[in-house]
C-alpha cells in the first residue's frame, strides 16, 4: 500500500463524529436553570454556616463541662463530614460557573455531574445518622428525670429514634434536593431532549 492509498483510507474513515453544537439561544435557555442551581448552592452553604454558628452558641449555654465537651466533639466531627461533602459540591459549583458549553456532549457531562452529586447529596443526609445516635445518647444521659429509664425503654427509645431519624433524613434529603436542584435539573434534561430533535 502506498502513501496515497493510506491518505485515502484515513480520509474515508469518518467514524469520528463531531458532537452537535449548541446555539446561543439554547445556551441562554440552559443558563437560567444553571444560575438558579448556583444561587441555591450558594444559599445552602450560608444556611449551613449559620446553623453551625447557632449550634456553637447553644453548646456554650450548656451548664456542665462534660455536656459542653461531648457536644463540641460532635459538632467538630459534623464539621469534618460537612467539609468533605461541601468540597464535592464546590467542584460542581465551579463546573456550573463555567457556562461555556458549546456542544451537546458537554451538556451531557454536566448532567452526569448532577446525577453524581444527587447521590452525594443523599449520602450527605444519611451520614448524619451516627450523629443522630450520639445526640440521642447524650440526651438520654444528660436530661434529668425523676425516675431513670429502664434498659428496655432506653433501647426502644434509641432504636426508635434511629429508625425514625434515618427515614426523616432520607426523605428530607430527597425533598430538599428536589426543591433546590431537582426541578432545575429536570429543565436541563428537557432542554437536552429538545436538542436531540
Amino acid at each position: 500500500m502506498n502513501i496515497d492509498e493510506l491518505k485515502n483510507t484515513w480520509n474515508a474513515d469518518d467514524s469520528f463524529e463531531e458532537a452537535p453544537q449548541i446555539s446561543i439561544e439554547q445556551k441562554n435557555k440552559i443558563n437560567l436553570p444553571l444560575e438558579k442551581v448556583r444561587k441555591n448552592m450558594h444559599k445552602e452553604f450560608w444556611y449551613t454556616l449559620v446553623v453551625f454558628i447557632i449550634a456553637f452558641f447553644a453548646v456554650l449555654s450548656c451548664k456542665t463541662f462534660k455536656l459542653q465537651f461531648y457536644l463540641s466533639v460532635l459538632i467538630v466531627s459534623m464539621a469534618f463530614v460537612i467539609g468533605f461533602f461541601f468540597s464535592k459540591f464546590f467542584k460542581l459549583y465551579k463546573e456550573i460557573s463555567n457556562t461555556e458549553m458549546s456542544t451537546y456532549d458537554s451538556l451531557k457531562d454536566l448532567l452526569q455531574q448532577f446525577y453524581l452529586n444527587k447521590q452525594y447529596y443523599i449520602s450527605f443526609y444519611l451520614s448524619f445518622v451516627p450523629f443522630l445516635v450520639c445526640e440521642m445518647i447524650i440526651v438520654i444521659e444528660f436530661i434529668p428525670r425523676p425516675k431513670p429509664l429502664s434498659e428496655l425503654k432506653t433501647a426502644v427509645l434509641l432504636i426508635g429514634s434511629v429508625v425514625i431519624g434515618l427515614s426523616a433524613l432520607f426523605l428530607m434529603g430527597k425533598y430538599w434536593f428536589h426543591r433546590f436542584y431537582g426541578k432545575y435539573i429536570k429543565q436541563i434534561e428537557n432542554l437536552m431532549t429538545e436538542f436531540k430533535k
